[in-house]
Formats: structure tokens, sequence, C-alpha cells
């Protein structure tokens, strides 16, 4: 019972030593970089009343969500996703609040799936929301700050693919589909499952013209110069604009300088229902999956009473250090600070030593000396220590390494 006490459950790890020093490293040139465009930390709870998470607002399947009940018979639920819980926050703090509202958040989030694929149940996500802000400068700048925190993390090659929810909701409309079968075909397109989509199209009897267009949403990654022809490919209203603010947002990225890292595919859905405009994933070497998410959700804050359009993304910090990784781009973490063995009878210069080095700012660990002392020139491999000290009985310090 003991032994198996030592193990953790299915989906989740330990992280410590020098791989958890890089992730924190990572988080803090993501925080700095969002923080530089203005946005403001807020803290939401780890778990909330389940009904934020609720089918209607269009987040995780309730299946798939750590569900439990307080003292009082409330269902509660872990958190899936940090974006209802800042929207829950934004209506409740700042309900007649008229300008944009720029919140950053970073934590562990919960996903309770059997399918795992070697994907955690509990990943670390940090991320930033835009409220209050309905113009494509917003969805822009939302994109450049996720690719400038790329950057600075030290990734190179990386592609940021967009999408337009608008664009497959005009053709679903048009066609004349149900919102049930409309959620069906968003999975297959998602999957790029060319033949499901096909044969779900053939069973509701589509139209052939709008069944070729849906099944090219499910075949094709469109680059840039295409959007023209998705554009010619529709002739109702709402994909039209759809494509129109695609091309406006490009023009956006141009003048930021990011236009480079960007590719459009109008195939691109999300399993989050509350999308409603511009989608986007970021995509690199070594993780399949992507890396960062995000898109506009601009009736989200309605359903916790406050009417206001909204932008933002999560960076999977998780996925982003293994692409570090795999890449051999993980942020090298400097040995620091010292460790003080010292002898019986020299706790007192011992302690004076490492209290001078901490008023300095330099990381300092005491412990006695039970062993030889060339021995703890190997314990402090792992631990970062630039230095290893033997503090003698008679006030004396010789150092190990």
């Amino acid at each position: 019972m003991k032994k198996s006490l030592l193990h953790t459950p299915e989906g989740v790890r330990d992280i410590y030593g020098e791989e958890y020093a890089r992730k924190l490293f990572v988080e803090r040139r993501l925080h700095d970089t969002i923080s530089l465009y203005g946005y403001q930390d807020i803290q939401t709870p780890t778990f909330e009343f389940f009904d934020v998470y609720s089918r209607e607002i269009g987040t995780t399947p309730s299946s798939q969500l750590y569900k439990f009940f307080d003292k009082e018979g409330n269902t509660l639920s872990l958190r899936p996703d940090f974006t209802p819980s800042c929207a829950r926050c934004a209506a409740k703090y700042f309900m007649d609040e008229t300008k944009p509202i720029r919140l950053t958040y970073s934590g562990n989030t919960f996903t309770n799936t059997s399918s795992l694929q070697g994907k955690l149940k509990e990943v670390t996500q940090m991320g930033a929301e835009l409220m209050m802000e309905p113009s494509v400068e917003a969805d822009a700048e939302i994109i450049s700050i996720v690719i400038d925190a790329l950057l600075k993390c030290g990734l190179k090659d990386f592609q940021i693919t967009i999408g337009e929810v608008e664009y497959f909701k005009g053709i679903c409309s048009q066609a004349g589909l149900s919102e049930e079968v409309e959620l069906k075909l968003r999975d297959y397109i998602s999957a790029k499952n060319y033949f499901g989509a096909q044969e779900l199209l053939h069973e509701q009897r589509v139209r052939n013209d709008y069944a070729q267009v849906l099944l090219r949403l499910a075949d094709t990654v469109m680059g840039t110069d295409d959007l023209a022809e998705a554009k010619r490919l529709v002739d109702n209203e709402r994909s039209l604009q759809a494509v129109e603010r695609l091309e406006s947002l490009y023009q956006a990225l141009v003048k930021y300088g990011v236009e480079k890292y960007v590719a459009f595919d109008l195939g691109l859905l999300s399993k989050y229902n509350y999308y409603t405009g511009v989608i986007f994933k970021g995509y690199t070497y070594g993780v399949g999956d992507a890396i960062v998410k995000g898109g506009r959700y601009d009736k989200l804050l309605s359903y916790f009473g406050k009417n206001a359009p909204a932008v933002g993304f999560v960076f999977v910090v998780d996925d982003l250090m293994e692409a570090l990784s795999r890449q051999n781009l993980s942020p090298e973490i400097k040995s620091e600070g010292a460790l003080l063995v010292y002898e019986a009878d020299a706790f007192d210069p011992a302690l004076e030593r490492a209290q001078k080095l901490r008023s300095e700012g330099i990381r300092a660990e005491l412990m006695p000396l039970s062993s030889k002392p060339e021995e703890y020139t190997g314990y402090v491999n792992g631990r970062m220590y630039g230095s290893v000290f033997l503090v003698k009985a008679d006030g004396s310090i010789a150092k190990l390494r």
C-alpha cells in the first residue's frame, strides 16, 4: 500500500529541480511579454460552480470535468479552461466598465479524459483576455503578443494558423443545417476528417455546391493568397464578412511585422463552441498539438450578464516546454548561489556568511558536515549551486567547488 502511494494518478506528474526551474523561467518570459502590452494580473479560483462550464456556454463537455459537491449540495468543478472564469470575473467586477479591459492569468487546468494519447490531465496554462474591444486591431494585438512571447522564449520555427468561425457558420446556415448537425460537422472538419464530413453531408442531403465548399474546409489549409478564392466560393454575407475580417487582420499584422509567422485555414475550428469569429492555434516541431490557442468570443460574457466583445489566448506551458526541449532550445539555468557545509562548532561563522550572501540577493544553503567534504560537490548536481564551501571550526572557509 505504501509503495502505491509513491506513484501519481494517471495523467499527472511531479516536476522538480532543473526542469521546474526551466519551466518557471519560461513562465516569467511569457508573463513579462504579456505585461508589456498593459495586461493586469488576475487570479481566479481553482474550482467554480459547475454552471460556469455548462454545455450552454460551450466549454469542455461535462463528461470531461472533475465534479464534486460542497456541504450545501452545490455541484462544483475544477476549472478545465480559464476563459469562462475570466468572463465571469469581468462581469462581476467590471459590469459598468466601458473601456477596454486587459487581463492576464496563469495556473493549472484539469480535464478528466480517458483518451490521453500522451497528454496530461493537469496542465499549466498562461494567457490573456482583451475585453470590451471588438476591433480587428484587438485581434492583431492578441496574435502579436503570442508571436512576441514565443520568440522571447527562444522558439524560432512556428506558425500561427488563423481561421474565422463565421465563415463555416455562414455556409451551414445557408445550407439549412441544424445546430446538432453543425456541431458534428465541426468535429469532422476540425479533425480534417474528409470522409466523415462527406458521409454526414450526404446523409443530410445538403446541396452539392454547399457540400463542396464545406468539404474543402476539411481538406485544405489555405495560404494568405487563398483568401480571395475563399471569398469567391461563397455568396452569403456572413461568410463574406468573415473573409474580409481576415484580410483586414492580415494588414494589421503586417504593421506589427509578424506576418511571416501567420497562415490561414478556414477549416480551423475549436471544441469550444463559445468562439464567434477569428480563431487561431500555434504549432511548432516536436509537439503533436497546438502550443497556444485563442480567438474571439463576443457572446460569452453575456451568459454572466455583461454584453461585451472579447478576444484572448492561452499558452499550454507544458507543451511549449516539450517543444523547446525537443528542438534543443530549453533555457539554460545558471548555477548560482552557494552551499555552506560547516564542521561541528562552526555554525556561527557559517550562519554569518550565509546571512551576508542572502543580504546581497545570493541564495545560500546551510548544511552540517556529516560525511567526507568532497562528497558534497556531487550533492549539488541538479540543485543549481555555483559554489560549495566548507566552513571550519576556526572560522576559516575553504572552497570545495
